[in-house]
């Protein structure tokens, strides 16, 4: 029940790369963004240098000296209550423009995550089936949905504050060699230091953010397998066992998000360590500097307020390398999705068959869903327009595999398919499944009103088409013995109605649809024996004029079919009608009478 494909995780740096190319059009926001992050580390840095001042001031007024101080020669000189005064305006003006850069950058990051989905939903609808046949629904869903969230999220908290740090780290080793190059260089020492212990942690803790992706994708992939059949794992009284997969994964999860968080989370005390070195260094030298008349004494202050603020951003910076690992873990999830092969781009294609008569030609057919494994080997037949097809034969001979490849579902490896002489190689998909409406053994139920679920892909439909199409189906009845009728709202998969009802619902679906070509893979499988002759009834009716290609192993409902191809190991045994067929006394007769001797097909 567990995935066991395999992920290799990519370069941290392309994949941050790749995400943040999704910010190409918003390049002149992103421009502006940087400015007003300029300016704001610009005013941000001015607090401590005016802090330093205040100082200053304080100790011109206790020693009884002119309580004036020159910020800068092209100012002139400020009183100790109009540079407070400033400090607070700085302060304000900082916080202003932090919020607005703020503003601009999560704007971007949901513009990010908006066209992200947008891409990975149109990706996935233009994947060929045997992609899903491959990976479990639960981890694409976890992609689609837990992989975009965690992205939005960091982004949304990671760009800004990178923005901020980076500038604000500059801005103040700018200014801190501009005042004093000795002082400046324990704080540059200090900040080279930490940044070379978040690249160490970083490296070491990526492998664990991505196990920790890969491993959310494989609980959510079993909670979906276990939580959609939990039918069948009761009826079996496999709780044990499920919850007992569910705990490993679980574990396993647990073990990769502590190990990665763990790590992440030791470089914020390393990176504190060597901040407090800092501010060591510079109360000692600073001390010296002052002792020897070449600094004020506000000096000092200023440059630890300077020595903090570096420490913050730095811790910043550590604190979001961690945050851009869960970022890149689940962008190279997402990535994964993205580079996958689509189906062949065919907008250039023309509409090859606007009147259709029917005829159809299978020549030849060589398929296998595994290289070097066959199932379909040398499928050749030829039907005509009109006929009701009957395809039988044993579990796993092909019978919908060659539904599939008719439908264009799975390309196949050799031979061709043709409708009225056209193959379906040089028509659109779009056009070929157009040609066909389908009832499967799988109903497909959404959330949702019974009179929504019918005309699902019928479109311009009116109320009365809908009832037309119920009343052939003899499906009429028991909606309007459901409370508010056609309104009646179907919980997911249908669960608040039987079975028989759902495939009811589907035949219905598929009568509305009124294709001029139909497919019926066990339509009536999950009916009872008068509802199937009702039904059966109304596939008579339904089939009429159409070709039509029906499954079934219930061999009584295609006792009228024209032909009648028995599929063993991927190829036709035997052809013909019920009744030729019968007197062949073959494996069609065999199968058809063990039907009455009570043995399962």
């Amino acid at each position: 029940m567990r995935n066991r494909y395999s992920e290799k995780p990519k370069n941290f740096s392309h994949t941050i790369n790749r995400l943040l190319s999704y910010l190409s059009k918003d390049i002149i926001l992103i421009i502006f963004a940087g400015f007003i992050a300029v300016i704001a580390a610009l005013m941000g840095v001015l607090t401590p240098y005016l802090a330093g001042k205040a100082l200053t001031l304080v100790k011109y007024i206790y020693d009884g000296e002119e309580a004036l101080v020159s910020i800068f020669s092209f100012l002139p000189l400020f009183n100790f209550v109009t540079l407070i005064i400033v400090i607070i305006l700085t302060a304000l003006l900082t916080s202003l423009f932090n919020y607005l850069q703020s503003f601009l950058l999560i704007g971007m990051t949901q513009r990010l995550t908006y066209k992200m989905r947008i891409d990975l939903t149109t990706k996935v609808n233009s994947l060929p089936l045997k992609f899903f046949d491959k990976y479990k629904y639960g981890d694409i869903l976890s992609r689609i949905t837990n992989d975009v969230d965690m992205i939005n999220q960091t982004l949304t908290q990671s760009i800004s504050e990178i923005f901020r740090a980076i500038t604000l780290v500059t801005s103040i080793l700018v200014i801190m060699f501009l005042m004093s190059w000795e002082l400046a260089l324990i704080t540059t020492g200090s900040v080279i230091i930490s940044l070379i212990v978040a690249g160490i942690f970083v490296k070491i803790s990526q492998k664990y953010f991505v196990r920790a992706a890969k491993s959310t994708g494989d609980m959510t992939g079993h909670v979906e397998e276990v939580f959609h059949g939990h039918q069948v794992v009761k009826i079996y009284n496999y709780q044990d066992k499920a919850l007992a997969e569910f705990e490993t994964l679980n574990d396993e999860i647990f073990d990769s998000s502590f190990k990665s968080q763990f790590i992440s989370s030791i470089m914020f005390p390393v990176q504190f360590f060597f901040t407090n070195l800092a501010y060591i260094g510079i109360g000692v030298i600073g001390g010296y500097l002052l002792i020897k008349g070449q600094i004020e004494v506000g000096f000092i202050l200023t440059y630890v307020l300077y020595a903090r603020q570096v420490g913050q951003p730095i811790q910043t910076i550590g604190q979001t390398a961690s945050v851009l690992q869960q970022t890149s873990a689940a962008a190279e999830r997402i990535f994964f999705i993205m580079d996958q092969k689509e189906e062949d781009d065919e907008s250039n294609k023309k509409l090859l068959l606007p009147n259709i008569k029917g005829k159809v030609e299978f020549d030849n057919l060589q398929f296998s869903y595994i290289k070097d494994k066959p199932v379909i080997k040398g499928f050749t037949a030829k039907v005509k327009p009109g006929d009701m097809v009957a395809i039988v034969g044993p579990t796993g001979a092909g019978k919908t595999t060659i539904v599939n490849l008719l439908m264009r579902f799975y390309e196949l490896d050799d031979g061709d398919i043709k409708i009225d002489d056209i193959s379906i190689k040089d028509m659109k998909r779009t056009e070929v499944r157009d040609k066909f409406g389908m009832v499967l053994q799988d109903t497909w139920i959404f959330e949702g009103s019974i009179y929504e679920n019918i005309v699902y892909g019928s479109n311009g439909k009116t109320y009365e088409d809908v009832e037309k199409a119920t009343k052939n189906a003899m499906t009429h009845h028991f909606i309007h013995s459901l409370p508010n009728g056609y309104d009646f709202i179907l919980k997911e998969d249908g669960e608040n109605i039987s079975q028989g009802q759902r495939q009811l619902i589907t035949i219905s679906r598929a009568m509305l649809a009124d294709k001029p070509m139909l497919i019926l893979d066990e339509a009536t499988s999950s009916v009872d024996t008068r509802t199937e002759i009702l039904i059966q009834k109304a596939m008579d009716k339904l089939m009429k004029g159409r070709t039509s290609f029906v499954i079934a192993h219930r061999l009584s409902t295609i006792r009228n079919a024209d032909v009648i191809f028995v599929v063993r190991d991927g190829n036709i045994i035997e052809s013909g009608n019920h009744d030729a067929l019968i007197e062949k006394d073959g494996f069609y007769a065999e199968l058809y009478n063990s039907q009455f001797e009570g043995q399962e097909i």
